[in-house]
């Protein structure tokens, strides 16, 4: 599964579909404030998400900063997770503007990169990540709580945002929108376990800990597992700072 992500990725400390109207869409504007207001996740079928590879794994680097020797595994991660029951992905995108829920361009350029992205999938036995915390959580805690966090699960794989794009609500979005009308009873997650951006954006948006100072295998890092009832239950979204506080 998304944080300093290895095998299984979600979001490093730090590291919104089309509405009712039919109007003419305004002009977009390739600008910061374009930006700023972009924060509408867009869905990617599997043949879009397998087709912007370099470029979800050029956010993924860019938020993460892996060693440049684990990339080609996991874009491969990315592509077999790409073939799971239940997969959808989100995008937002740089240079977009949203009008009436849609976003648009001013039909003379090409929609700018991918700033963030957002994917996951039905949990299902024969999974890594699935197997692996089902049997810390059955060790830890008894096999009756794994079943009821995993059996009907959503796995919130990766969140990922670009550096150069935090504090704008992105990440939010990205993971309200993966979870949306999602039939499974729960959603599970991995983050580091530290009090960083990521850990405490989950925690906002209603996930609780399973597992604390769990190292998967391969790694000595600390992770929290997380898991939240769906639907998701966000406390609400922080209010900008005014201009009287600046």
């Amino acid at each position: 599964m998304s944080s300093r992500l290895h095998l299984s990725s979600k979001l490093q400390g730090g590291s919104d579909k089309t509405g009712p109207g039919r109007s003419e869409p305004t002009a977009a504007c390739h600008t910061l404030a374009a930006v700023q207001g972009t924060t509408s996740p867009r869905e990617l079928s599997q043949a879009a998400f397998l087709a912007e590879l370099d470029a979800l794994t050029a956010v993924y680097q860019a938020a993460m900063k892996p060693d440049p020797v684990q990339i080609p595994g996991r874009r491969s991660i990315m592509e077999r997770h790409a073939s799971y029951a239940g997969f959808r992905a989100l995008a937002v995108t740089d240079g977009l503007e949203v009008t009436d829920g849609l976003e648009v361009t001013d039909g003379h350029e090409e929609p700018g990169r991918i700033i963030g992205f957002s994917y996951g999938f039905r949990g299902a036995d024969g999974q890594w990540w699935h197997d692996v915390v089902a049997a810390a959580l059955t060790a830890r805690s008894g096999r009756g709580l794994a079943t009821a966090w995993l059996a009907d699960s959503l796995e919130v794989a990766e969140v990922h945002v670009h550096p150069e794009f935090h504090r704008r609500g992105i990440g939010r979005s990205l993971v309200l929108g993966l979870a949306a009308g999602r039939s499974e009873r729960t959603a599970v997650l991995s983050t580091q376990d530290a009090n960083v951006p990521a850990r405490r954006l989950y925690t906002r948006l209603g996930f609780a800990d399973l597992l604390t100072g769990y190292s998967f295998p391969g790694t000595a890092i600390p992770y929290a597992v997380m898991g939240a009832v769906l639907p998701l239950r966000p406390a609400p979204a922080p209010s900008p700072p005014s201009r009287s506080s600046r």
